[in-house]
């Protein structure tokens, strides 16, 4: 059964017209609501069905002009990498010809195959369509609201930059890009709204919900818990620590607990086999070391490495006796 996506009305709007049969018209809340995420894909879907594909050189097409993610996951990222080298793009990216500059084109979306095009030395697969600015971030919106797995955050920070073009009065494109109502939205801008350096030190936050946003926001409207918060953020480093970790110290930091991972941030690091059949993420606090093994051969390597524990300790005990 599909899931029902909570953000589901549209409001009123008009069509636009480009002489492309955009299936992302805009109709009353009253007569059309987007019931499933499986629905707003469906919709992305219709943009590429029946369109010719072509392959472009990467170094001909620029990103798009409103951005929508604050943070590349690498371990996600590298995976997309290796599966286009193992298999090839299977999706075609949707792309504009520049609107500004004669014989390049822009991003509606699919700028992560399209980097991993330009990083594997391929042409991406793409198709071609005449979209205006309006039609463009409406596409780009409702794709990645179906399939992108964009946090809280930035939908929220989407949403504000796509307010801040003022295509209309009443954010009706806003909320047709993301699939939202008006009280939905409301909250989105006002949680985008917090000052950059609390947004940037929290890098995306991928597990932090709308609910836990808006409230910390309400905190941070007493003038002297901002100071606090701002002030902690100044003295901090927050390198190797996930956007979820920071949230959650900042939270801590209002409530005048000393956050203990501060004392050591976790220390992260990245292995990828020459041959790319297994990749390995290693993380310590000084106190916990964990790791962790992906693709193909992780199964019979990680237990290669748990039959011989032992002989590895005593190499280790020997190097360190050296």
């Amino acid at each position: 059964m599909a899931r029902k996506n909570p953000f589901a009305n549209l409001m009123d709007d008009k069509p636009v017209d480009n002489g492309v049969a955009l299936d992302y018209t805009i109709k009353g809340a009253s007569r059309s609501i987007i019931s499933s995420i499986d629905e707003l894909a469906e919709r992305a879907d219709r943009l590429l069905e029946g369109e010719t594909v072509v392959e472009l050189e990467p170094e001909l097409v620029d990103a798009s002009f409103v951005r929508d993610r604050l943070e590349e996951e690498p371990q996600e990222f590298a995976d997309l990498l290796a599966a286009i080298r193992d298999r090839g793009q299977d999706t075609p990216i949707l792309v504009r010809p520049h609107p500004k500059v004669s014989g390049r084109y822009m991003v509606v979306f699919g700028h992560r195959r399209l980097e991993a095009a330009r990083q594997l030395g391929r042409r991406v697969r793409a198709v071609v369509k005449s979209l205006d600015d309006r039609a463009h971030v409406v596409a780009q919106g409702q794709e990645n609201s179906a399939r992108a797995n964009l946090s809280f955050i930035e939908k929220a920070i989407f949403a504000r930059r796509l307010a801040e073009l003022a295509y209309d009065g009443d954010n009706a494109t806003v909320m047709a890009a993301l699939a939202i109502d008006k009280t939905t939205l409301s909250k989105m801008l006002s949680v985008a709204g917090l000052p950059s350096p609390v947004l940037e030190a929290t890098r995306g936050a991928k597990s932090i919900g709308r609910d836990r946003w808006y409230d910390f926001k309400k905190q941070l409207e007493r003038p002297a818990n901002l100071e606090k918060v701002l002030d902690f953020i100044g003295r901090t480093d927050f390198s190797g620590i996930s956007g979820d970790a920071v949230f959650h110290l900042l939270v801590d930091c209002l409530k005048r607990r000393k956050p203990s991972a501060l004392a050591k941030p976790p220390q992260r690091q990245s292995w990828i086999a020459p041959d790319r059949s297994v990749s390995a993420e290693a993380k310590s606090d000084g106190k916990i070391y964990s790791l962790s093994l992906k693709s193909k051969d992780a199964v019979g390597f990680g237990d290669y490495l748990s039959a011989n524990l032992g002989r590895l300790y005593e190499d280790f005990r020997k190097s360190q006796e050296s």
